[in-house]
């Protein structure tokens, strides 16, 4: 009887914050829904960025057409105008020795139909990452730049297909 009462006593306890929590409309981000079928990816051949989108997008279901021949069967159009990789001294300690950089990945795109008109404007997306450095461990840090820059690269990807799928294709021919 004191078993019961203690399952009792739970239950009442943490139902109101299961009801709670299932009323708040939580849920997972689940993959995006495009709104075209097939895309032309701009992005330069040797680009991991292009290759980590591509990846991307044939997972959400839109086939990737890089070949510029094929362009044409592609519903809509991405013009990659610049995809860069920057670092830049943020700070230097008192005998000028850098202490912490500034890591930077740029993308500027446009999306457009075939018949050339724009669904996305130039639209630019920056992410940033501070770094420190250390003279003692520069194998470490680099090994910590590049962890960093792959971080900077999905975020990107992640950015710019959440902007994809917020494209209306309806009266866009």
């Amino acid at each position: 009887m004191n078993a019961s009462k203690r399952r009792v006593s739970a239950l009442i306890l943490v139902a109101p914050a299961l009801a709670a929590l299932s009323a708040c409309g939580f849920r997972l981000r689940g993959a995006a829904i495009m709104p075209f079928a097939s895309l032309f990816s701009g992005f330069a051949e040797g680009s991991a960025l292009g290759r980590e989108f591509n990846r991307a997008m044939t997972g959400n279901n839109v086939k990737v057409i890089d070949v510029a021949s094929d362009k044409a069967r592609a519903d809509v159009v991405l013009d990659v105008l610049t995809d860069t990789r920057e670092k830049s001294v943020v700070s230097l300690n008192a005998s000028g020795q850098v202490r912490e950089f500034q890591l930077r990945m740029r993308l500027k795109f446009r999306l457009r139909t075939q018949a050339g008109r724009d669904l996305i404007e130039d639209t630019e997306l920056l992410a940033t990452r501070d770094i420190s450095f250390n003279e003692s461990a520069v194998l470490a840090k680099e090994a910590e730049e590049g962890l960093l820059f792959r971080d900077m690269q999905s975020d990107l990807v992640q950015q710019l297909i959440r902007r994809l799928s917020a494209v209306r294709l309806a009266n866009a021919s």
